[in-house]
């Protein structure tokens, strides 16, 4: 292959991350309705700037994704998450309740306790915890949905004129209430 269709091919996946980390920071930024100008001011950049970065043209770095999180209250790790799982509305999920700072620190923590061991946990290890996690997480939510739902309808009739929510409404307004 010639360097310059490698290059080529560099240039077109850095333009792909780029476009998602863009997705990504206008999402969060619409979604904490907040102006191009706001988060701009907060950064301490010129508005021009803001939207060169926001566009995935200006420079991107953790520093500024970092700057970027705090302004808007949302997870700067997610945010380069997004890049390697291909889904910026990961970043936006992530936003309000940070999962993968806490999964970050958790792993330094990890890191810390283990120091040069860490290499010893095998491949297998991690899988089995993490899938366990995972499953634990989703049925966690599964459960409070089923929880909120049974709830409601056991209560709705307190209030003239209520009716429970159906599993697929409670979901469906949920992410209506997101958006």
């Amino acid at each position: 292959m010639s360097s310059e269709r490698a290059m080529g091919m560099k240039n077109s996946e850095d333009r792909t991350h780029a476009d998602l980390l863009s997705e990504a920071l206008k999402a969060i930024r619409k979604d904490r309705r907040m102006r191009p100008s706001e988060v701009a001011r907060a950064l301490g950049m010129p508005l021009r700037s803001y939207e060169h970065f926001e566009a995935g043209r200006g420079r991107i770095t953790y520093d500024r994704l970092a700057r970027f999180a705090e302004a808007t209250n949302s997870d700067p790790v997610a945010l380069l998450a997004a890049i390697p799982l291909q889904s910026p509305e990961f970043a936006l999920r992530c936003a309000d309740n940070k999962l993968m700072t806490i999964l970050t620190i958790a792993l330094s923590e990890l890191n810390e306790e283990l120091g040069d061991d860490i290499m010893y946990i095998e491949s297998g290890t991690l899988i089995g915890a993490f899938t366990r996690v995972a499953k634990e997480l989703v049925e966690h939510v599964r459960k409070r949905d089923t929880f909120a739902e049974a709830w409601l309808q056991e209560k709705s009739t307190k209030v003239k004129g209520a009716s429970a929510i159906t599993h697929i409404d409670w979901r469906r307004r949920s992410a209506v209430g997101k958006s």
